[in-house]
């Protein structure tokens, strides 16, 4: 099976160059340019559905027009059925993913199967991976430390059916933070200083966040800074044997009634570098990343690391001065 092509650009396609969102367009210019493109697209490419069949078959969609969709529906918050309809409708859009006014567009169906092949192939992993090999050749990660934190994603808390089962998520658990009660799954993030996402678990709600942080954290050289609740005198400890700085904010212990001003001035002093690992969710959930989309541990892992490919790259424009 091989890509289906497109249709060569028309004249109608010249005459509608200067229309669209001024800003939306500026802005995927400067995306476009910034992402490297090819060395993404080139695990997917090796996927069966782009190899040549002799038996024929339907061409597959192009891979690089279907993995810039996923970026689309990340930097602007779009589910499946948005995306398609923004692709009918907008201009920017159709122009970004190489689609010209007489060509078809890739229905929400299709979308969904991409994502499978992407997922029972791993390619999830890759493809952070590479953006992060990319960005370190550009010379956009700063090796002065880690940054660790935790986000809640919640699940739908489902609904009995008439038969006694549940339409609840399995693979989805539930967690207590500040008093509330909460259901669904964990990211985990190691970021560099910049804010630059460098590495990611994803898991049910259930685990501690300090579950992760030792792995997220294993090659860093000086220093780990990360809020109270990744504390631990076995943690500080290991971390001074590698000769690591532990900059973890320190809690109080049991019946103190609160921490001593010298504590309290270096908490201040280690909340103030650690705001910048919150930025990629704060980001995340104002592209309304609040609540998984799918059902499942898998799916959801793979959209959280497409949710992360994306804001690196958007904030690769930040650190190189494009906006």
């Amino acid at each position: 099976m091989a890509e289906r092509r497109n249709a060569d650009r028309g004249l109608m396609d010249a005459w509608m160059d200067g229309l669209g969102g001024p800003r939306t367009t500026a802005l995927l210019d400067r995306l476009d340019a910034a992402v490297a493109w090819d060395a993404l697209v080139k695990p997917i490419l090796k996927l069966p559905e782009y190899q040549p069949n002799p038996k024929g078959g339907r061409p597959a969609w192009p891979a690089l027009m279907m993995l810039k969709c996923m970026m689309l529906a990340k930097w602007f918050g779009l589910s499946d059925v948005q995306l398609e309809e923004c692709l009918r409708d907008r201009l920017s859009f159709r122009r970004f993913v190489g689609l010209s006014l007489s060509d078809s567009t890739p229905d929400e169906t299709t979308f969904v199967v991409f994502r499978k092949r992407l997922r029972e192939a791993r390619l999830d992993r890759r493809l952070f991976d590479e953006t992060l090999r990319q960005l370190e050749q550009r010379g956009l990660l700063v090796h002065d430390g880690t940054l660790v934190d935790a986000t809640i994603i919640e699940q739908a808390r489902g609904s009995k059916r008439e038969d006694g089962t549940s339409t609840r998520d399995d693979e989805a658990s539930f967690t207590a933070k500040g008093g509330e009660t909460y259901f669904g799954y964990k990211g985990h993030i190691a970021a560099d200083r910049s804010g630059l996402v460098k590495d990611y678990r994803f898991s049910d709600a259930a685990p501690h966040d300090s579950n992760f942080i030792d792995e997220l954290t294993a090659d860093e050289m000086q220093m780990v800074v990360a809020d109270s609740a990744y504390r631990s005198a076995e943690r500080e400890a290991a971390l001074e044997e590698r000769g690591v700085c532990c900059a973890i904010a320190f809690k109080r212990k049991r019946g103190q009634g609160e921490l001593p001003p010298l504590l309290k001035r270096i908490n201040r002093m280690i909340a103030s570098v650690r705001a910048v690992v919150e930025h990629p969710f704060a980001w995340m959930k104002n592209a309304g990343y609040r609540k998984v989309r799918y059902r499942g541990l898998r799916r959801n892992e793979l959209d959280f690391a497409f949710n992360l490919i994306a804001y690196n790259w958007k904030r690769s424009l930040s650190l190189a001065g494009g906006g």
